[in-house]
């Protein structure tokens, strides 16, 4: 279509409201023990290297998964790949609620390591849905719309938790932690609603019936076509553009951090009781909303007007790398509030690179392998996750608070170190066909 003004038609937009909705579930399931930790730590009588373990395990499993479920969820398809992750992380997620204390540590990998394969598939399913039902222009927007959902998802956990789980007795060595296994179980019944709503609403574009053919000529709009022979994952993983992406999903490492170390870093530094978590978390992760929402939109915006998407996309991480400076100085100040707006500034930028890095693997691969290419970035984040849980556990143990200096400071170089080795690798940011070979234009 020579000019595309705004078709007839939104359901694209009640697909992205789906996806929003799975990925606040996903985020809400993985963040309750999060928002818990200081006090599962003391009941449980963990050290912090028995906690960075129960990471770990999640972790491993969440890359072992991101690299399987991608190919899978490729082969199967979006609508039946998102409930089969969707169904595995919801069970595991409510095992949690039978472990006892005499197996605790044990019980809690276990669990964490079946939510961690399980919630594996959302990314790579709802960043394959959106290259199905958005055109390139407005992929970055919708990613940004969807993506704000993990922001959801972590606001919520700690107000539930807040509201439910309390402390009996004088002193925590004397009283007992009430109601803790409450909040794994809620997460079971929310995820059977979404899967019967996916399952009545989801169609791809062109099979749905709901969808006008001036919304589809808009969702095809700067689209190749494709076949629908799948492409094996061997020719998928050795592209250099696959590792591009790749590397700059190590910067997963840093949310991870502030999703599962910030209740412990408040907690020991200003003194942040479980019931005081929610208004700093509603904070931090408000700010972050914003910053996935605006960082799609811009990348959008510049291709609107008439930017390539690789100067509209780099310009914008540039913006992302430059906000999150500030975090490194976070572990230095002694402003409970300061603190609490420079992680919250720092969650922003990373939610804004997170929606454009996103977007990265549909702008350049055809349709049918981004759910791979995801999976295989994602597996690269998780592990760069393992390596930074194992040394802050380990750090934290013997050095108390060093640790989180080192871990904001990290925080906040790691990002423009990166985008300098993704342009390295991807100068141009050429797509490429069905087959894997660049378009020429």
């Amino acid at each position: 279509m020579s000019e595309l003004k705004k078709p007839e038609g939104n359901y694209r937009f009640r697909i992205l409201a789906l996806l929003f909705l799975a990925t606040s579930i996903n985020y809400f399931d993985r963040s309750i023990m999060g928002v818990m930790s200081p006090d599962l730590i003391e009941w449980f009588g963990w050290t912090k290297k028995d906690y960075s373990n129960i990471l770990i395990a999640f972790q491993i499993a969440y890359a072992i998964g991101l690299l399987s479920m991608g190919g899978i969820i490729d082969r199967l398809g979006t609508k039946k790949g998102y409930i089969l992750s969707i169904g595995l992380w919801s069970v595991f997620g409510m095992l949690h609620a039978g472990i006892g204390r005499g197996f605790s540590l044990i019980g809690f990998m276990l669990a964490r390591f079946g939510l961690g394969f399980g919630e594996s598939g959302n990314f790579p399913a709802a960043i394959k849905t959106t290259a199905e039902w958005f055109p390139k222009k407005d992929r970055a927007f919708a990613t940004g719309i969807f993506n704000a959902a993990t922001s959801v998802g972590a606001i919520a956990a700690p107000f539930v938790v807040g509201a439910i789980v309390y402390w009996t007795g004088g002193t925590k060595g004397e009283g007992e932690l009430v109601n803790w296994r409450i909040p794994f179980l809620i997460t079971g019944a929310l995820s059977a609603i979404w899967v019967y709503m996916w399952f009545r609403t989801y169609k791809k574009p062109e099979e749905h019936p709901k969808v006008s053919k001036e919304e589809l000529e808009y969702i095809n709009s700067d689209s190749e076509a494709e076949s629908i022979e799948k492409l094996p994952w061997k020719k998928v993983f050795p592209k250099r553009q696959t590792w591009a992406f790749s590397l700059a999903k190590v910067t997963d490492a840093v949310w991870w951090f502030y999703l599962f170390w910030g209740a412990i870093f408040l907690a020991e530094k200003f003194g942040v009781k479980i019931k005081e978590m929610g208004l700093p978390f509603l904070v931090i992760y408000l700010i972050a909303d914003g910053g996935s929402i605006f960082g799609g939109w811009l990348s959008g915006a510049f291709i609107k007007k008439g930017w390539s998407i690789n100067k509209a996309r780099k310009l914008t991480l540039l913006i992302c790398a430059l906000v999150i400076l500030p975090v490194a100085f976070v572990a230095v100040t002694d402003n409970k509030w300061l603190a609490i707006f420079l992680i919250g500034l720092g969650a922003a930028g990373h939610q804004a690179w997170s929606a454009n890095i996103f977007t990265l693997a549909s702008d350049i691969f055809p349709k049918k392998a981004v759910a791979s290419v995801v999976g295989i970035g994602g597996m690269v984040g998780a592990v760069a996750g393992i390596i930074s849980n194992l040394l802050l556990g380990l750090v934290l143990d013997d050095a108390n608070n060093t640790g989180f200096f080192w871990a904001f400071m990290a925080a906040g170089s790691l990002y423009i170190i990166i985008l300098g080795f993704v342009h390295l690798l991807m100068p141009k940011m050429t797509p490429l066909d069905e087959n894997l070979n660049p378009i020429l234009k």
